[in-house]
């Protein structure tokens, strides 16, 4: 299928595409945000128009420095930043949302600028990343916004035009300080790409670079080398987590692979799995959306679309990788095993040109190499040492676009793998396996002595609570199961998301399961532990004591209570030791919180008080507070700065007829203390309807969780000194239906 629009044709399937990639008939054309990244690097590898002569002569000169035997020796430096990124993640713990496009993107950039020009952003190192970092990626982002925006609006951007001049300077100025300091130092034995550039002999022309070449490169280098790379990786970790079969599969071929011991650069050709995920998630999620050529002469493509020369055509890679022609119906799903080795193969036989992530032909990504290397290799690494689960369950795929396409807003949590601590995974990734434990199946999930709860009263055992929930219903029951926990002689220490626990389900402390089933599946937060649960084949869950509660729907007659009853039954299989009977509530009874009270009140707290020995009073003194104190109040009466009490409206007639402006009788009750005089004033208090907060709200850009702290050097009827939300403001302070007057709209 292909379509026109404007000066652009657009090409969407595989024999199409097939016919434009012909380099003998088609040459790449730069246009669009390309186009304006030219002011930045001008005729770098990435911009230059066909048939410039310097993307000839650097071509040339850097094909050497992208070959296998220099990108091999690139992998120690690879293996330091990917540490660097896993200690991080380690000592920030399982608590700490990861900003995960954020943190690939400091991968990228500091690998690459690392092995390519011995420049080190160190950006896991400081809160504030490098200038270059901020003003490559405004200038990314203005790029793309030039490039979309009609010219006559240039009058109007004189404010974007100075920011991304600037931005522009700080690109190219950090980039001539690295090329100063190598020239002041040169690096004899260093074979990076700096020194290919700047020893490098055009074989053709016997040109050597310019400096202002080299510069254009570097930083052409340090944009798509680093975009492209972070986007794969971001997409391929959402993809997994969506994926529950697929991540445990490509975990166990790491496992495999690799045990607990080091990663070696000859490791990296014995993980078919998880390169096959690398391309299927390039098919679904291609960094690069659209690949620009056009013809050389005037053409006829698909036997009957007429082409004319130098006509811009759009090669649109997410319609190309999911041409049903080509991927059949499962075109949507996300399958690594089509990408297998022998599968790719015979795809690219069968279908020419299916699959295009790096660019066509001689124009093609002359860095897919280094990018493969350090992906696999980071990939492999934080799958051997960390399990990952959802931040936010719910989340499914937003889009971010610069020059690139990556995740937008996708967050999820790290797990250290093995029971192993942050100062043993460092250990382990500089090589030293002395003393680093042995690897279980199960293990303490937390940093908390087991007598020792984390209010850090000594007399609670430690008991971990997981919960699998997509509307947050057993979640709130695992909360208020931690709240009670401390009358009992506990302290919750972790009360996560049942992910949390895949491979590590604590043996030093009782465990709770809360959960659901969602049609027949498990909820969001658990798929990835329910995969686990049902890959297990021995007694990798001995010393694992549980109790389990379920909740459910009975019009899923086939799927009730199926997940709990999973996890219940598989954990025994397993060696679990069950604490109690599985309980379960019904949802269609509208019970929900009373059954759940009942299980703990009459069966799952008298187990745990026979089996630990505790009870209810600890040490023989009365049961431990709830740590909640309430308290009612109403602010308005002392904020209004007036001595007033709230009365009762107990009726209220129109006492006019109908089309009349309203007349009304109102009866109030005072309270008991108080007393009505003739002369006595009586205070409405203002409720503005929502309509109109919410229309403030608007006109002042606030949102609607915003507070406000007022400060007042004379008397005042409005809440001062301490932050009220600004919905109550509105609300319930200030009268909002008079028109404003003219003092007021001029200080608005």
């Amino acid at each position: 299928m292909n379509f026109a629009s404007g000066s652009i044709i657009y090409v969407t399937n595989q024999k199409l595409v097939h016919e434009v990639c012909d380099e003998t008939r088609f040459n790449k054309v730069v246009k669009g945000p390309p186009l304006e990244v030219r002011a930045a690097v001008h005729d770098g590898l990435f911009t230059a128009h066909h048939g410039e002569p310097n993307w000839g002569i650097a071509h040339r000169i850097l094909m050497p420095a992208f070959g296998p035997m220099s990108i091999q020796g690139m992998y120690p430096e690879m293996h330091e930043i990917a540490s660097q990124l896993a200690l991080k993640w380690a000592r920030h713990g399982a608590d700490t949302p990861i900003h995960v496009t954020d943190d690939f993107t400091r991968l990228t950039l500091d690998t690459l600028s690392l092995c390519s020009m011995d420049f080190r952003f160190n950006s896991y190192y400081h809160d504030e990343l490098h200038p270059f970092v901020g003003a490559m990626g405004d200038f990314l982002v203005e790029s793309g916004l030039r490039s979309r925006r009609p010219g006559f609006m240039s009058i109007f951007s004189g404010k974007q035009d100075r920011k991304y001049l600037d931005d522009i300077r700080i690109l190219r100025e950090t980039a001539e300080a690295v090329l100063k300091a190598r020239k002041a130092n040169p690096a004899s034995t260093r074979k990076d790409l700096l020194s290919a550039m700047l020893d490098g002999v055009d074989p053709k022309t016997g040109s050597k670079l310019t400096d202002a070449s080299i510069i254009d490169n570097l930083i052409t280098f340090l944009i798509a080398g680093h975009e492209t790379t972070s986007g794969m990786l971001s997409f391929a970790f959402y993809h997994l987590l969506k994926n529950p079969e697929t991540y445990r599969k490509a975990q166990k071929e790491v496992d495999d692979v690799l045990g607990t011991g080091p990663i070696k650069l000859e490791h990296m050709k014995q993980l078919p799995y998880l390169a096959a995920v690398l391309r299927e998630t390039l098919r679904l999620n291609p960094p690069l959306p659209i690949l620009m050529v056009t013809p050389k002469e005037d053409e006829i493509i698909g036997g009957k679309y007429f082409v004319p020369k130098g006509q811009g055509i759009a090669i649109i890679s997410a319609a190309l990788h999911t041409d049903p022609a080509v991927y059949g119906d499962t075109v949507n799903d996300f399958v690594p095993e089509r990408m297998l080795d022998d599968n790719f193969a015979r795809l690219n036989r069968e279908y020419p040109d299916c699959w295009k992530p790096f660019g066509n032909g001689v124009r093609g990504c002359i860095g897919r190499p280094f990018a493969w290397q350090e992906a696999l290799l980071v990939m492999a690494m934080l799958l051997q040492n960390f399990n990952f689960y959802m931040d936010d369950p719910s989340y499914n795929l937003k889009f971010k676009q610069t020059l690139t396409t990556k995740p937008k807003d996708f967050y999820f949590r790290a797990v250290l793998r093995h029971n192993i601590t942050p100062t043993e995974l460092e250990r382990r990734l500089a090589g030293d396996f002395s003393g680093v434990g042995v690897p279980t199946t199960t293990g303490t999930t937390g940093l908390i002595p087991p007598s020792v709860g984390r209010d850090g009263g000594p007399d609670l055992k430690p008991i971990s609570i997981y919960y699998g929930s997509n509307t947050g219903t057993c979640e709130t029951l695992a909360q208020r199961l931690a709240s009670d926990a401390t009358n009992h002689g506990f302290a919750a220490t972790v009360v996560d998301p049942l992910d949390a626990a895949n491979q590590s389900l604590p043996t030093d402390r009782p465990v709770v399961m809360i959960t659901a089933t969602f049609e027949g599946q498990p909820p969001g937060n658990a798929a990835l532990f329910c995969s686990w649960m049902e890959s297990l084949k021995g007694n990798e869950l001995d010393n694992v004591s549980y109790a389990v509660f379920g909740c459910g729907h009975h019009d899923w007659t086939q799927t009730f209570l199926r997940i709990p009853k999973l996890i219940d039954t598989t954990v025994e299989a397993r060696g679990g030791s069950r604490i109690c009977d599985m309980g379960s509530t019904d949802a269609a009874e509208g019970a929900m919180f009373s059954d759940f009270e009942s299980w703990e009140d009459h069966v799952f707290w008298p187990a745990m008080e026979a089996k630990y020995g505790t009870t209810k009073a600890v040490n023989g003194e009365a049961p431990l507070s709830s740590g909640l104190t309430v308290e009612f109040s109403n602010p308005r009466t002392s904020a209004l700065r007036q001595d007033v009490k709230e009365a009762v409206v107990i009726s209220a007639e129109t006492m006019t007829a109908p089309g009349a402006p309203p007349k009304k009788h109102i009866e109030i009750q005072l309270p008991t203390d108080e007393t009505y005089r003739s002369g006595d004033y009586l205070a409405v208090l203002p409720i503005n309807p929502k309509e109109t907060i919410n229309r403030v709200l608007r006109r002042f850009q606030l949102s609607w969780d915003a507070n406000v702290t007022i400060a007042a050097d004379r008397r005042t009827t409005l809440p001062t000194d301490i932050p009220v939300p600004v919905n109550d403001i509105l609300g319930a302070y200030v009268e909002l239906s008079q028109p404003a007057t003219k003092r007021v709209s001029q200080a608005t």
